[in-house]
């Protein structure tokens, strides 16, 4: 009787915990014909959870208080679980409550599960209150990852060494399910209202050429003089080439470059970058990528007062409900983080339409 009562100290007893969860059902072996036993459990376990309750408090009375209800309901739920079973589980006398010897055999049988299930329900609350730890899967557009998300893992290990991550970098748009994702970072505009998606920055579009270029070429004015530039297209994972866009009078135009001013087509962002830093031509591109090299002159903006502004960088994820800590810290970490960054210094570079 030791080891019962030594269970029940504290509200995180198997009898506190489980009788918190509701009902559990008890699965028949398919194709196998279930008896009265099997059927009377499948429905409740309210007399396996009474029973519990009392061998570890010795007592009907205080069971009742352990469980939130009232004595009599545990008598006649331990009543029914001896009937269903056709033994006796306790001995009962005015001053005393005993296991029988088949109540001790049933607890011995029970005891072990019971455990586990308390073990399960305590490592599901560590993950929502405890220390954040485990796995997070994490997905990128390979621009904003390599440039913006990577280098944060550093330090966000350093605050959470126990939560492992993988980053990946795709920019095909993010399946939660299939891609057993946790997080995602997108870009551009948010049509998904199945997700959650919290905006970091707004994402600004620019048309940017190396000063070479533009000294060769000369700088459009007029989106109309972009079929006489050489472009470099960006081809997204569809297939498709990227069209830009301009903000013209509250609407939104688009231009895709096509043959021949566009002779030049790479699926990385970053080759768009270098070949538009080695002169090869004029493409717009993300405020993330060039706003180093506006500010240090190896690139210059062009039609900056037609840029769009109705984007963004978002980070999602699919629920705010029982949220993983591990998932909460890092969409925390995050936001913060790359709110600091100052990505909105193209800002500057933007001027009204004349």
């Amino acid at each position: 009787m030791d080891n019962i009562s030594s269970s029940s100290d504290g509200a995180g007893s198997p009898a506190g915990a489980i009788a918190a969860q509701g009902a559990l059902s008890f699965p028949v072996a398919p194709g196998a014909r279930a008896d009265a036993l099997a059927a009377s459990f499948a429905t409740s376990y309210a007399g396996v959870v009474a029973f519990i309750a009392v061998a570890a408090e010795g007592s009907f009375a205080k069971a009742g208080d352990r469980l939130g209800i009232g004595r009599s309901a545990v008598s006649r739920s331990v009543q029914k679980l001896e009937d269903q079973l056709g033994i006796r589980l306790f001995v009962r006398t005015t001053r005393s409550t005993s296991l029988t010897r088949e109540g001790e055999r049933f607890y011995a049988n029970c005891h072990a599960g019971v455990e586990r299930i308390v073990q399960a329900l305590d490592d599901m609350r560590e993950l929502r209150e405890g220390p954040p730890s485990g796995r997070l899967r994490v997905s990128a557009a390979v621009g904003f990852g390599r440039k913006i998300v990577g280098p944060l893992l550093k330090d966000f290990r350093t605050a959470y060494p126990d939560i492992a991550v993988e980053l990946l970098l795709d920019d095909r748009p993010t399946d939660f399910t299939s891609d057993g994702v946790d997080v995602s970072f997108r870009n551009g505009r948010m049509e998904d209202s199945q997700i959650i998606a919290r905006q970091l920055v707004p994402m600004q579009m620019l048309l940017c050429a190396s000063p070479a270029y533009i000294a060769a070429h000369g700088q459009p004015d007029r989106i109309e003089d972009l079929a006489h530039h050489r472009c470099v297209n960006f081809r997204l994972p569809s297939g498709r080439v990227y069209e830009w866009e301009f903000k013209v009078g509250g609407h939104i135009r688009r231009f895709a470059p096509q043959a021949p001013q566009a002779m030049l087509a790479f699926n990385d962002p970053d080759l768009v970058l270098q070949a538009v830093l080695d002169g090869e031509g004029i493409a717009q591109m993300a405020g993330y990528q060039i706003r180093d090299h506006l500010r240090d002159g190896t690139l210059t903006a062009c039609l900056p007062q037609y840029a769009p502004d109705d984007r963004g960088h978002y980070i999602c994820y699919l629920s705010r409900q029982h949220l993983p800590s591990r998932i909460r810290v890092f969409v925390d970490f995050m936001t913060t983080h790359i709110r600091a960054l100052d990505l909105h210094t193209t800002e500057s570079f933007l001027k009204p339409a004349s």
